[in-house]
């Protein structure tokens, strides 16, 4: 394979870990390999949580991977690329520097003469629109106008691979779409010196609008489970109907990648009686949130597109899949292909009175291991609590993959809503319900 053949930025095998707040290792990537190749754009789907941005900053250089290699053309790289830029979401402005100085930046140990830092400077804000407002501060400008500056700083160094991190998820719908527009010029007109383009985002349309592949990860841990090509010609119109089909292929895959078909094998049943079900994760989703998403499906006749859910919501497309399958996991909906049905269960959890949607959720909770053994613990105990930090290394131990923290949390939050278990929050205790149903949270 020839210089030009290499891929610009690649990771192979790579892995990378985290401790949690009980100092347990947590899998964030695990034998992930991805490459972004000379002149393409190349976009990254996934919620949040499966690891997108990790992924791109270990491929830069920007933090190292636990296991795994990273390469630039094909060679191993020690600290950052040299031939990358980064685009951040959140601007990253120096309130205190102007326009021009703030893209100067870009420049900062490059050893470039002040002539030549000078006329790259002027040369980059005027690519980006920005002309007339080299001697503004950040305060007076609007967000569109911040993100420019952004992308300047970015590109005067002349990278060959520009990296964005959900880079327009701060602006509002109209702004956004024209930097999109404004971004696929500088890369196509060879001005900006520009090879490739690496985008991490979890919007499908902005994926199929600017990427010529598009890679779907899964989550816990993050791996690369779809990759797709998009031959759509530019520039692409979002009403043509080869856009909407492209589309619908993308959320397909993605339904598929993060709402499995999956059938759980059923634990052993006493004779008569059915047993609970395996000791699962909790996905990270309330019971509020839950409710919320029953009470849109019933108001659109009990089913829906997964991504017309998503579209209803405030939430990111990484909260709904959590509260799908959340609900999903208490079998209050189901989800065929891409679709959320209600289930029987659903529904008469919201036809129920206020006073019984706890009972209802209650029966379903129990139907699961993890309540199940959770309440069965605190049952058998002569005291009448269990330590917090007890509860959590059993959790740790039965799932040491989940995030213990959080898993506890949701554990206490459908708890308490299912009157099933209280907890005293001041002494990290908790125990089975007492009655005191004013407690029970949403």
């Amino acid at each position: 394979m020839s210089a030009d053949e290499l891929p610009i930025a690649a990771v192979r095998g790579v892995r990378k870990t985290y401790r949690d707040e009980a100092g347990r290792e947590r899998v964030i990537l695990d034998r992930v390999d991805f490459e972004v190749r000379r002149g393409e754009v190349v976009a990254v789907l996934g919620p949040s949580g499966c690891g997108k941005s990790t992924l791109l900053r270990i491929l830069i250089g920007l933090i190292e991977p636990t296991a795994g290699e990273v390469l630039a053309h094909g060679a191993p790289i020690r600290g950052i690329h040299p031939g990358a830029a980064l685009v951040f979401q959140s601007f990253a402005l120096f309130p205190w520097l102007s326009v021009e100085e703030n893209v100067r930046i870009g420049l900062t140990g490059r050893g470039v003469p002040a002539p030549e830092s000078a006329a790259r400077v002027r040369d980059v804000v005027a690519r980006v629109g920005l002309s007339g407002h080299e001697r503004a501060m950040p305060r007076e400008l609007s967000g569109g106008m911040k993100q420019r500056v952004g992308i300047a700083r970015a590109l005067v160094s002349g990278p060959e691979l520009l990296c964005m991190d959900e880079p327009f998820s701060a602006l509002d719908v109209l702004t956004a779409e024209l930097l999109r527009a404004e971004v696929y010029r500088l890369w196509s007109d060879g001005g900006t010196g520009l090879s490739s383009v690496l985008l991490v985002t979890h919007l499908i349309e902005e994926a199929v609008t600017l990427a010529d592949r598009i890679v779907v990860l899964g989550a816990n841990p993050g791996t690369v489970r779809r990759e797709i090509r998009n031959t759509l010609p530019h520039p692409r119109d979002p009403r043509h109907p080869e856009f909407f089909r492209m589309v619908d292929r993308i959320h397909d895959a993605v339904a598929r990648v993060h709402l499995p078909e999956e059938e759980e094998a059923p634990a052993p049943a006493a004779p008569g009686r059915p047993g609970p079900g395996p000791f699962v994760p909790l996905p990270p989703a309330t019971v509020g949130e839950m409710l919320g998403l029953l009470e849109i499906l019933s108001d659109h006749g009990g089913e829906m597109d997964l991504f017309e859910v998503d579209a209803m919501t405030e939430w990111d497309f990484g909260r709904t899949i959590a509260v799908v399958k959340a609900a999903e996991l208490l079998d209050l909906v189901d989800t065929p292909k891409n679709r959320v049905l209600l289930t029987d269960a659903g529904r008469g959890v919201v036809a129920a009175a206020p006073r019984e949607k706890p009972f209802l959720f209650r029966r379903q909770l129990l139907a699961l291991g993890t309540f199940a053994t959770v309440v069965r613990g605190l049952a058998g105990r002569e005291d009448a609590a269990a330590p917090g930090e007890e509860v959590r290394e059993m959790l740790a131990d039965r799932l040491p993959a989940e995030a213990t923290g959080a898993l506890f949390e949701t554990l206490v939050n459908w708890g308490r809503f299912a009157q099933l278990l209280d907890y005293d929050a001041a002494g990290d205790e908790l125990s089975l319900f007492g009655g005191r149903a004013a407690d029970a949270e949403v």
